[in-house]
């Protein structure tokens, strides 16, 4: 099997993607932080010290999500359409989940991936104070698909 990412001589490279064809392209990814239950209540009541825990997890999502190709270094920088951030909060914490979509010649996988994976480590870092047994999990790609751009 040949492995895309390497050379003949097993040297990491960055795929030559020049010549295929810009597609519309969209992912969705998710995750999901433990939390426990006194501070998904301050969380609920906006009541942790460092403010508005989501909204902080959203503009960090979206700013994570735009920096992928600067963080993997294999990535291909990406023109981003959207990015849309949701969480849903849970019994034991909050679940993240990423839409990211593109029009290019590589998915958006990872800019999905890396937005929920942002996201999680903001929620972290505004509950760190309140919580020490905070868990970070479940990360994974959910869905991905292409199709031709109609024009």
């Amino acid at each position: 099997m040949k492995l895309s990412h390497v050379d003949n001589s097993g040297k990491a490279l960055m795929v030559d993607i020049s010549g295929k064809m810009p597609m519309h392209r969209e992912a969705i990814a998710a995750g999901k932080i433990i939390l426990a239950p006194a501070t998904l209540e301050l969380l609920k009541e906006n009541r942790l010290q460092k403010g508005d825990v989501l909204a902080v997890a959203r503009i960090a999502a979206i700013q994570g999500g735009k920096k992928t190709a600067e963080l993997i270094p294999l990535c291909h920088p990406l023109a981003i359409h959207q990015l849309d951030v949701q969480f849903q909060i849970v019994t034991d914490g909050v679940e993240i989940t990423v839409r990211a979509v593109s029009e290019g010649r590589t998915g958006i996988e990872m800019e999905a991936l890396t937005a929920v994976s942002i996201a999680a480590l903001a929620i972290y870092d505004m509950c760190k104070a309140v919580d020490k047994n905070m868990i970070i999990g479940a990360i994974a790609l959910l869905e991905k698909s292409k199709r031709e751009i109609q024009g």
